[in-house]
Formats: C-alpha cells, structure tokens, sequence
C-alpha cells in the first residue's frame, strides 16, 4: 500500500481540474453538465473492460507500495480516477473552447459541401478504418507492438463512429476549438505521464511495447494513449454538439431547445440525414454571424454565453435590424433612404400578416422580398427575421428612429435645423433604435424560456428593458461623437450645446474639445442613471437568459465605464481592451 499515484493526482490533475471549474462555472450551463457527465460516463464504461485485460494479461503493472491497494476488476481506484478526470479536463476545456463558436453556423448539406470537406471526412475514415487494422494486425502477432495494438484496435472503432457523426463540423471550426482542446491536455498528461514512469509509479512491461520513447521515459504507445483518448473525448463532444446544433436551429422539426434536454429529440437530431436540412437558414445564419461578428464585437461576445436556440434568435434578429441600419444609412440621398424605410414596413406588414408561425417567409412575403434589387445575403436576412417571436410595434418604432437618422441628411441645407432639439427629442430617438432591441431581445429570451413569468414581471421586465436600451443608446451616442460629426449627425440636443454656447455646425466642424466632452460626460451621467435604475429589474429574468442579458448590458456600459475615465480616441472609437472586456463578462455572469 503506498501514496504515490493518489499523490500524483493531489499534485498535478486535481489543482487543474479545479482551475478551469473555477474559470468555466459562471459559463455552463445545464446543457454543459450534460455534455461532461454523458463523455465521462461513456469513456469510464468504455474504458473499464480494455483496462482490466491490460492489467490482468501483464501489459501494465503498479507497484504494491506505489497504490492504495483498492481495486475494481483488478484495476487500481486511483486508475479509475484517472479515466474520470481526465475526461473531466478535457471536456471541460472543449466547452470553454467552443463558447464563442455558434455550432449551427458549421452544419451542411451535401448540396452545399466543399470537396475538401468530402476528401477530408473520406480521408479520416480510411484512415481510422487502417488504424483499427493495424492494432488487430499487432494484436495477433503478439510481441512488442502488443499494447500499440490493443491501444488502435479499442479506440480507433469509436473515433470512426464519431467521426463520422460530426466529421464536417470538426473540419468547419477553427482550430482554436478542435486542435487545442486535444493538444493542450495531451502536452500536460505527456509530461505527468513521464514523471510517473520514471520514478516507477506505474510500468509498461517491456515485451508487449516497442521501447521507443517521445522524449525521457515516456514510451511512444503511451503518448499515442493519451492523444487518442483526448481525441475521443473532443470527438464525442462534437457528435453531441452537432445534434445540440440541429435541434436549436431547427425549431419547426424540434420544437423543444437543446438546453432543455429532451433526450428523444436530440437522438433523432443526431441521426438527421443532412439532406434534410434547410439549407438557406444555415447559410443565413452563417451571414447574420459574419455580419454580428464584424459589426459588434461587445454583442458577439455577450451572444456566446445564452443558450444555443436564444442565440440563434438573437443573432437572426441582430441580423436584420443591422440589414435595416445599412440599406438606409448607405442609400444615396435622402429620397432614397426614405425608399428603404416605406420598402422595410411594407416587409413587415407581409410578414405580420402571415401570423405568428415557425415559417412566415411563404407566399406573397417571399415575393415581396424579392422584388426589390437586394443581394442574397440581404433577402436571407429579412426572410429570416424571427416574426413568429417578436412583436410587431418595436420594429416599427425601430423605422420611425432610422427616419429621425434621415432627417439629418434632408437637413443639410442653410440655415440648418437641428433634428434633436430637446432631450426629450434624444429619448425619443433612443428609445425607438435601442429601447425597442432591448424589448425585442427580451420577447426572444421569454419565449425560449421553461419557466412561467406573471404579467406583472413582465410588465415590469419590458419596461427595464426599454430603459435600459434607452441607457445602452446614449453610451453609442457619447462614444461616437465624432464619428457621426463625419456622417453629418449631431444628436446631443441644441439646448444642451446652447448652454455650453455650441452650435450643430460648430460639433460638426470640431466634434471634440472641452465643451463636448462637457456634453459627453453629462450624457453618460443620463445613461448611467438609467442602468441604475433599470439594472435591478433584470434580476427577474428567467434563468436561460438572466445572467447572458446581463453580460451583454456590462459588456456595452463598460464602454461608457472608459468614456468616464478618458479612454477615447479622438479619431475614432472608444475601445475597450479584450481582457478587461472578458473580465466584465465573466463578473456578470458570476453575479447572474
């Protein structure tokens, strides 16, 4: 009886396990527990039989004084332990990985599958399919490659099954979340793994390997060991997340959301044929991300943390209120833009009167959209609006305030008139672009939601919500300053820049300067005092969406937080630094 490979837990694989708990905690979900207890039950069941036959045909040994002496099935409680945790870091780490990826972006069908992708899935097949023969091969010649053999011969048949579950969504995603989730844990057990052979811990029995080592003394079949097992976990994960993906961005096929767990729907999800997919929601969705992504960096990194199907909505929806923003601040004179604005009502009045179904883009709907000279990513994203999960009045109310955006082109002529002229004016136009997303995201987030919310927190919620896109809207306005100044845009009312003895031409002529950021810093002072005052509402959120909504709040009032403190760019925009960006995502999400 000894202390040595319960030590070597003590010291190296449960402080890690710990450390990522730590920082994962405030990002899983119940779906992500799932994710973990589904892989290492799986890998502990898989792994029991094979483990046993090694240690009771002589392939491995452990020292009496190197165990504790218990023992199932002949294999030692800190082995069994090991299996546990190792899945558990690894799973753990593939979760993080993949948080900002939104898996339904990387689904395909064969229609629209780059040969690349068909060579590259065709390719790991043969190969795991001459891996697995290989190890029978060894197997049954016995001798020194026995263990390499036992090794390909039990993992490699699980790899193909996996592979071949989600090989194209692992050949879509960055390697970010594929590579290093494998390769991180593997470089750190390679190195447990050598100190452990070397001080005797446990033993490779010398004529069933190949005595050739990676490096020190650890033997080639045991970093193949831990690659591979690495690589199942990783993989058993993405054939997981791939049905996750399928049900949460097909609601008319699986009405019930992925983080819900329905066990039956996402078993059919797995085994979909991807010729059933609806081809131009995935590609709309993969635009609608692209465009997310280089439009807002805060709302794409907020995004990453709600759950799958909420983050679908949110992204579609996003997807086209910045269509919406494009069309009329890029036409080309204000009769133009005005155009827009009359063509994107008349979209809604189709859609709307369709009614509140899963697919509203038939019929007239369809051919309205394509009447007019739009590019196919344009008509996807109105095609794609979530109407059936919105309300109608926000996005007409979001037409008036880009209407208000129009004024200021139709107002370049002498004398100019100022389009913003109280603050009422400015709350008015801040609650019509921004108030309105906040009541628009809460729409999606309830109507994703399990639990029952009373009409008096709803009234309530909405309200904060305005608020607090109200609030989200004045940051905007005081980071952009002098962004707008170029677009001919003032938005700071005339009666406050009367009172620092400032015109709409002298802002526009000279958008920085002690007296503007006298109005900028008054402006915050407003935004401010409407998070305060909304910041306690959210507190009733449901659960799938409360603590998401709030790492999107903080993430965008942190700009404002370096506004206050002098971080701005003359020349452009405020920039809040990555890791103090994180940092403030991760708070809130603690806090919710």
């Amino acid at each position: 009886m000894g202390l040595e490979y319960a030590l070597v837990h003590a010291k190296f694989t449960i402080p890690l396990a710990a450390l990522l708990t730590a920082a994962a905690k405030p990002l899983l979900t119940r779906l992500d527990a799932a994710r973990v207890l589904f892989l290492t039950s799986v890998a502990v069941t898989a792994t029991i039989p094979w483990d046993s036959y090694l240690i009771r045909t002589g392939v491995w040994t452990y020292p009496q004084d190197a165990v504790l002496g218990h023992s199932l099935l002949s294999i030692p409680v800190e082995e069994l332990f090991f299996f546990v945790i190792q899945t558990y870091i690894t799973s753990l780490l593939y979760i993080l990985c993949n948080k900002p990826v939104l898996l339904a972006q990387h689904l395909d069908t064969p229609e629209t599958r780059p040969s690349w992708v068909r060579r590259g899935k065709a390719l790991g097949q043969i190969l795991l399919v001459a891996a697995t023969a290989f190890g029978g091969f060894l197997i049954r010649r016995q001798g020194e490659g026995t263990y390499m053999g036992l090794i390909l011969a039990w993992a490699c048949p699980f790899l193909l099954i996996t592979w071949s579950l989600a090989g194209e969504m692992l050949l879509y995603k960055p390697w970010t979340s594929t590579l290093l989730p494998i390769l991180a844990p593997t470089f750190y057990l390679w190195l447990v793994d050598e100190l452990s052979l070397r001080k005797g811990i446990w033993t490779i029995e010398n004529d069933t390997k190949l005595n050739s080592q990676l490096f020190g003394s650890l033997d080639i079949e045991e970093a193949v060991f831990f690659l591979i097992t690495n690589t199942l976990v990783a993989f058993g994960i993405a054939a997981f997340d791939k049905a996750v993906a399928v049900c949460d961005v097909f609601p008319e096929k699986f009405p019930q959301p992925a983080d819900s767990l329905p066990v039956m729907p996402l078993l059919r999800a797995c085994v979909l044929p991807s010729s059933e997919y609806d081809v131009g929601r995935i590609e709309g969705l993969r635009e609608a991300a692209t465009r997310l992504r280089g439009k807002s960096r805060s709302f794409y990194l907020a995004s990453s943390v709600f759950p799958g199907r909420i983050r679908v909505d949110l992204t579609l929806l996003y997807s086209y209120c910045r269509l919406a923003d494009d069309l009329i601040d890029n036409a080309e004179s204000p009769k133009e833009a005005l155009g827009w604005i009359s063509k994107l009502k008349g979209h809604l009045d189709s859609a709307y009167r369709q009614g509140k179904t899963q697919d509203s883009t038939t019929g007239s709907m369809r051919e309205f959209i394509r009447a007019d000279n739009l590019s196919p990513s344009a008509r996807t994203a109105l095609e794609l609006l979530p109407s059936h999960i919105v309300s109608k009045e926000p996005l007409y109310e979001l037409l008036e305030g880009f209407r208000t955006d129009v004024g200021f082109s139709s107002s370049q002529r002498t004398p100019m008139l100022p389009v913003v002229q109280e603050e009422s004016d400015l709350e008015l136009y801040a609650s019509r672009v921004a108030g309105t997303i906040g009541e628009m995201c809460l729409d999606i987030v309830l109507h994703n939601s399990t639990g029952h919310v009373g009409k008096e927190v709803r009234d309530r919620l909405y309200a904060a919500a305005r608020e607090m896109g109200i609030a989200l809207q004045y940051i905007n306005i005081a980071r952009d300053i002098a962004v707008d100044a170029a677009m001919g845009r003032v938005y700071l009312p005339a009666s406050w820049l009367a009172e620092e003895g400032q015109t709409q031409e002298t802002v526009l002529a000279v958008p920085h300067g002690p007296a503007v950021d006298r109005l900028r810093r008054r402006l915050l002072g407003k935004a401010f005092e409407r998070y305060r005052a909304s910041r306690g509402a959210m507190d009733m959120i449901p659960r799938e969406g409360r603590a998401p909504m709030m790492a999107a709040v903080e993430s965008y009032m942190e700009i404002g937080r370096v506004l206050a403190q002098g971080g701005l760019r003359i020349e452009g925009k405020a920039t809040v630094p990555v890791g103090r960006r994180l940092r403030v995502v991760w708070k809130a999400l603690v806090q919710g």
